[in-house]
Parts: structure tokens; C-alpha cells; sequence
């Protein structure tokens, strides 16, 4: 299942980090820094069990500090050399690749976080040359090699976020927490929550309360995307409903957001649809 993840973001729908493969360039346009931990744990720990070697470019800060920040999680593969901290200037990213290759990796993950004071600022020709080279580096025929590249997407305005996607293959975002066929769960970020797509019925319900339970039970608010949603049974929709008691927030606010047709006439039957802390949001 292929969840629409772009709604208010430019561009096609993001691509789960999980499914990239060698020869993608993509760019994680993360609106927080819980977004950015949870996609590129996922994309070094997939390179880990790979195999595979990781690279890790760093634009400004030193190499040093980074790999500071890496240990916390990544700290065996610091010190046995699996993956390696670089700065982005002075860097031969192809040769860098090249050599983890002749080491016997199946394959080389890149990874940068990314500023506009080295490459540029999306839209200059200082910033076409950067991703144009290192798309060049990690596409090379009989090099598998992938990249994600970090953006820190509240730094720029719709145009420049249209400009970072063209420079990439797509945009990297989470794997869904649950994904059987028939019900996809795919975490939320900015406000935090859960985006649902498919069926909530009796088989997918356990999977919906379960993940219902892993949010963050501190957080204010709960956005329910059901805009990929094409049926919730009353069973699933009294958990929607409910998903504000496994809060410790007082008064956490529920949002419902882009329900389907059928969710709306099931909530106004119910009754539920003025049940407290429920937030109807209409779609845009």
C-alpha cells in the first residue's frame, strides 16, 4: 500500500525509508527533529543489517562532534569502522565509496546533513553543482550506492522545497509501524499522530490500539489522518474517539483529519462527533 504522505508538503508522495534501494538520491525534508531520528536510525540500522558500509557527511560542524552524536545508538559501528563520519569539503565521495566497496560491503549508504552554507542555497548554481555531483557519485553504473540527504524543511519556503526535490530522485519518509495489506499505519510528526490507510475492521483493530498506545502519551494534541482511510467499523471508530484517555495530558485534544465520507455520517449517527476533546478537521 502506497500512502498518499504529501498533503502538505510539495511534490509526490514520499517514498518509506525502508524501501530504498542502491541507486536512489533522495532528501528527507523532516519538519522536526523527532522526523529526522526516526528516518535515519531506520535508514543506518537497514545499511547495518546489510551489511553495507555508511557514510556520514557533515557540512559544517566537525566531523568530531557529529560522531558524538551518532554514539548514543551507533557507537560498535563508530569504533569497528562500519560507518564512518566525514567532512563534506575536501571529501572524494566516489573514492570514498570505491574503497568501502573493495572492502567486501554489498553495497555503501551516504547519508549528509545538509546546509546552505556550504552547498548554496536551493535555486543557485552553487547548489545544483553539489547534489548534481554527488548524484553522480552514488548512480555510477556498477557502484550500488545510495544517499539520503538531510533538510531541515522549516528553513525554506515551497519554491526552494520544489528545488531540493528536483535535485533528488523523491523524498524519503518513515516506515509505517504497521502495514498487513489491509490496514498501513504510518507515524506523524508536526502536530504528532498517526496517518491511517486502508480498512480498521476486526483483524486491524489490535494494530490500531496498539499503535494508538505507542504515541507519545505527553503530547497536547493527536492528529488521526483518515484521508487514505476506506472503511473504519463503529468498533474502530469508538478507538479513534477514545484516543485521547491513553494521555497523561489533561484535556489532550483529538484531531480527526480528512475523514472519508463514511466516517463522517458514522460519527454524526453516533453521536460522537461532539464527544470532548474531538477536533473535526475539514480537508483543505
Amino acid at each position: 500500500m502506497a500512502p498518499e504522505q504529501a498533503r502538505d508538503r510539495p511534490g509526490e508522495p514520499v517514498r518509506p525509508v525502508g524501501a530504498m534501494r542502491p541507486g536512489d538520491h533522495l532528501c528527507l525534508a523532516y519538519v522536526n527533529d523527532e522526523e529526522r531520528h526516526a528516518v535515519l536510525t531506520a535508514f543506518l540500522n537497514d545499511g547495518l543489517r546489510a551489511g553495507d558500509a555508511l557514510i556520514y557527511l557533515v557540512d559544517d560542524a566537525p566531523a568530531g562532534s557529529a560522531a558524538g552524536r551518532l554514539r548514543d545508538g551507533f557507537g560498535a559501528a563508530l569504533d569497528d569502522g562500519r560507518l564512518t563520519v566525514l567532512p563534506t569539503a575536501g571529501t572524494d565521495l566516489g573514492a570514498v565509496i570505491d574503497s568501502a566497496l573493495a572492502r567486501g560491503h554489498p553495497a555503501v549508504r551516504v547519508t549528509d546533513e545538509a546546509s546552505p552554507s556550504l552547498r548554496g542555497w536551493p535555486g543557485t548554481e552553487r547548489f545544483a553543482e553539489y547534489e548534481g555531483a554527488l548524484h553522480r557519485a552514488v548512480t555510477r553504473r556498477a557502484r550500488p550506492a545510495m544517499a539520503l540527504c538531510q533538510y531541515d524543511r522549516r528553513w525554506y519556503a515551497g519554491d526552494h522545497l520544489r528545488e531540493v526535490e528536483s535535485r533528488h530522485g523523491g523524498r524519503a519518509g518513515p516506515d509505517a509501524v504497521f502495514d498487513d495489506g489491509v490496514l498501513e499505519i504510518v507515524p506523524l510528526f508536526a502536530p504528532p499522530g498517526l496517518r491511517l490507510s486502508g480498512a480498521i475492521d476486526e483483524s486491524t483493530l489490535p494494530a490500531l490500539v496498539e499503535a494508538l498506545r505507542d504515541v507519545d502519551a505527553g503530547t497536547a494534541h493527536l492528529c488521526l489522518d483518515l484521508s487514505g482511510l476506506d472503511f473504519c467499523d463503529l468498533d474502530g471508530l469508538r478507538t479513534l474517539i477514545r484516543a485521547n484517555e491513553t494521555s497523561s495530558v489533561l484535556d489532550r485534544q483529538v484531531i480527526l483529519r480528512s475523514m472519508p465520507g463514511c466516517v463522517k455520517l458514522m460519527l454524526r449517527v453516533s453521536g460522537w462527533e461532539t464527544a470532548p476533546g474531538i477536533v473535526a478537521e475539514a480537508a483543505p
